[in-house]
């Protein structure tokens, strides 16, 4: 079962926690990271440098369009940053792990 690894960018950690919370707590993420970054990017024209959260979540292929509607359901950006990225391989019992932690 292909994994992934789902990148998203929020406001502030409250919000962050908010997302990481709700996908654990309806099995679409295994686990969510939350760290602290300093982001610098182009919004409506001019440059920007925020404080921001990057949350790291840890899933399965199959489940991206429904992690990607939560985040998109809870978040407060007008235009989210919602990436995948797909594990090519890793420590196996953690990727079993994974497996087992998710609904399938």
């Amino acid at each position: 079962m292909p994994r992934i690894i789902v990148l998203s960018t929020t406001a502030n950690a409250k919000e962050a926690n908010r997302i990481a919370k709700d996908l654990v707590e309806r099995k679409l993420a295994a686990c969510v990271n939350i760290v602290p970054i300093s982001s610098h990017y182009r919004w409506k024209g001019k440059t920007v440098h925020h404080r921001e959260c990057l949350i790291i979540i840890k899933t399965i292929s199959e489940l991206f369009v429904r992690v990607k509607g939560r985040i998109l359901a809870l978040h407060t950006y007008q235009l989210p940053e919602i990436v995948a990225l797909k594990i090519e391989n890793g420590y196996t019992p953690y990727l079993e792990w994974i497996d087992n932690n998710v609904r399938k």
